[in-house]
Order: C-alpha cells, then structure tokens, then sequence
C-alpha cells in the first residue's frame, strides 16, 4: 500500500479497509465542545459527554478492526470545563494542544453546556472515555501526560492553568508490539559513571534502610534500573582494551517516563489544532517498526503522516476536511501523494 491521505468521515472510510492491515493508531480525535470545524458531519459538538464518548468508542471499534492482532492505538484527548452559568455553548476554557487559531466558522466559543453538570465543572472527558474503551474491549495499558512546557497562558484566578494533555497506550489484544529498544532516553552522565566502575561485576549490595538483614542486589543485577540494558562485557557494553574506556550501546538507556515535557510547535498553515511532531515520533516508534502502516483517522493538517514519512513508515490519514489535503501534501513532501474522496 501506497501512503495515502483519503478525504471523508472516517466512521464510513474505515470499514472499507483491509482488516488487520495497520500496526499502530497515532491520533488525536476534535475534543469536546472545544471548536466548530464547520462541518456537519464532524464530531466533538454533541449535546452531552456521553453522546460524545460513545461517537469516539464507535470510531476508535472500526480502528481496531484494522489493526493487526499485535497492534496499538496512542491516543491524544484533552479535557473540557462546563460552561459558567451559560445556555447553549459556553466561553472556550484552554486550546487543543496549545494552538489559539481560530475555528473556520470563526465561532470560537463552542463549548456546550451540559445541564447534569455544575458550572464550572471539569468534565474529565479522557478518562470517560478511556474507561468507555476499556469497557469496550481495548486493553488500557499507560496514561502519558504530555507536559506542556510553554502552555498558553489562561486568564483564569481561581485555579491553577493547565498545562497537560493526555496521551493513552491501547492494545488490541493483550500480547501486543511495543519497542521497548526505542522507548528509551540517553543516560545520564552519573548512571554510566556508576555502571562504568572498574569493579562494577563484584560490587555487592548496600544494607536496606528499614535495618534488616536483607541487602540491596548487586550493582550488576539492577543495572537496569539505572538504564534499561547496560550488561556485562559480554552483552551491551564493551570494555576496551584500555581498561577504563567504554562504548555504549546504541540500545542502551533509560526505559521511558510516563510525563513527556514538550513543547507544542509553531505552525503557520491554516489548521488550528496540531499535535506536536515529537509526541507523534514518540508513539510511531514504540508501536512499530520500519515498513508498517501507521493510521491517523482524524488527519487534519497530516502530522502522523509526516512524522511517519520520515520515520520509514507508511501511513494512513483520514480526514473530513478535504481543504486539508494540501497541508497533508506539504507536509509529507509528497505533492503527487494519492488523493482518494471516501464516503
């Protein structure tokens, strides 16, 4: 299959696909209430959360007839304030994924109220619907947080900005493909000092601090904790004939953390709303490898496409908005990219 970008709703495009073709789902669906991308069939604009949550469970069901039996959906989803005091659509609190562009119908205060809700309330939009998936079938295996680390600046007084999105880790089965190899950080300095002791094979553990007679493990049997894969001279790292020199290996290095600190990128195309391109490099290479086909059901401005394309993958993007196309095509470098108008 060739990269592609089809434009339609995905709840008719998806079914016509090749089941079990797609190894990972890397995507961040419109969020509640938050914008009007002035389309009727678009989702995000339901009377309630619950109407909300289930057109998601609906979409994210056909995406795992896609995915291979080892397959996995990354899931981006950002939270939404009730209305204050309001009739109809309330006062927008917050961006999706800290962009502030305005909607195309130039309406940006689309939030609506929800009359089972207090004014004010947090609506807890992710995990409503990480616990409606999970309910459906998925298995719900890691809540990222996505540290906004420059996050819009909010004019509110009474509570703390926010400055977090969530990222979920969902499986098809329970056995799935996660590259533990690439979900890995560089070590720090002071881990490989310690790990790189002449002595570092016999060194023996410390006594426990709660007094008992147990002692901590030998330094080589925790390495991991320190790094993920730093082994002995026989495994990852190479001790040269030198004596203290040391190569590590490419593999090595500290198994991911669940908060990921980044900031969101600058984007001057006419989508509003743009995952960050690290946040979707992240997801693409934990959830598959060189070759595979990665899925974005709500393409937009097509950066699941790009990351993918420069990662070696092959990707999938669905998007509503066929004015979306050229961004996709900009992005990708791939201006005679196959253009196909779904349902």
């Amino acid at each position: 299959m060739s990269s592609r970008v089809i434009i339609g709703d995905c709840r008719a495009v998806l079914p016509t696909l090749d089941a079990g073709s797609v190894q990972t789902c890397v995507t961040s669906p419109p969020y509640f209430g938050l914008r009007d991308y002035g389309h009727a069939a678009q989702i995000g604009l339901e009377e309630t959360p619950e109407l909300y949550v289930a057109a998601m469970v609906d979409v994210f069901r056909l995406v795992r007839d896609l995915l291979a039996d080892d397959g996995t959906l990354w899931l981006n989803i950002g939270d939404s304030y009730n209305a204050a005091g309001r009739t109809g659509h309330g006062t927008r609190i917050g961006y999706k994924q800290d962009t502030n562009r305005a909607s195309n119908s130039g309406a940006d205060n689309r939030r609506p109220s929800v009359d089972s809700l207090k004014p004010k309330d947090l609506i807890g939009i992710p995990w409503m619907l990480a616990f409606a998936l999970r309910a459906d079938g998925w298995y719900l295996r890691s809540e990222i947080i996505w540290h906004k680390v420059a996050p819009m600046p909010e004019s509110v007084t009474d509570r703390p900005t926010r400055a977090h999105e969530t990222v979920f880790l969902l499986s098809k089965r329970e056995q799935y493909f996660y590259s533990a190899d690439e979900a890995r950080d560089a070590l720090k300095a002071t881990s490989v000092a310690r790990l790189t002791q002449p002595n570092y094979d016999d060194q023996e553990g410390s006594v426990r601090a709660n007094g008992g007679a147990k002692t901590n493990g030998k330094m080589k049997a925790v390495a991991a904790h320190f790094g993920g894969r730093i082994k002995s001279q026989t495994n990852d790292q190479t001790r040269l004939a030198s004596g203290n020199e040391w190569q590590q290996d490419p593999a090595a290095g500290a198994n991911w953390r669940d908060v990921w600190p980044m900031a969101a990128d600058g984007y001057t195309g006419a989508h509003f709303a743009v995952m960050p391109r690290e946040l979707a490099r992240r997801c693409i290479v934990a959830g598959s490898r060189p070759g595979d086909i990665v899925l974005d059901p709500f393409g937009g401005s097509g950066t699941t496409g790009q990351v993918a394309e420069e990662l070696g993958r092959k990707w999938l993007l669905i998007e509503l908005n066929g004015d979306y196309e050229k961004l996709v095509a900009d992005r990708t470098r791939q201006t005679g990219m196959e253009l196909v108008c779904g349902s």
